[in-house]
C-alpha cells in the first residue's frame, strides 16, 4: 500500500476520520472485488499528489463490517468523504482518474 494510504479498521476509524485536519477519502473495499483493484492504483496516485491537502484511507468491508453498516456501503467500492469527521459525499463505483478528482475538486484547496 502506498505511503500515503492508511489502513482503516473498526477500532481505528472513528480516531483517524475525527483528528484528520484534512478531508478523507475512505475507500470501503473487499479482496474480491475487481472494480475496488482497478481504482486502488489510481487512489495511490491522488493520496502521493495531495498530500497534506487530502488524505486517504483503506476499509476493508469483509474485515470490518460496523463501520461500513454503519454509512450504509451496499455496494463496493463506495468512496465517502470526510471533513471535520462527518461524511460529506459518497461516490459509488470505479471511476478514471480524471473523474474522481473532479469529484473530489470541491476539497482541494
Amino acid at each position: 500500500m502506498a505511503a500515503h494510504i492508511s489502513t482503516l479498521t473498526d477500532a481505528t476509524f472513528d480516531e483517524t476520520i475525527g483528528s484528520s485536519a484534512e478531508p478523507v477519502v475512505v475507500d470501503f473495499w473487499a479482496e474480491w472485488c475487481g472494480p475496488c483493484k482497478m481504482i486502488a492504483p489510481i487512489l495511490d496516485e491522488i493520496a502521493n499528489e495531495h498530500a497534506g491537502k487530502i488524505s486517504v484511507g483503506k476499509l476493508n468491508v469483509d474485515e470490518n463490517p460496523d463501520v461500513a453498516r454503519r454509512y450504509d456501503v451496499m455496494s463496493i467500492p463506495t468512496l465517502i468523504v470526510f471533513k471535520d469527521g462527518a461524511a460529506q459525499k459518497r461516490l459509488v463505483g470505479a471511476k478514471g482518474k480524471g473523474q474522481l478528482l473532479a469529484e473530489l475538486e470541491e476539497f482541494l484547496p
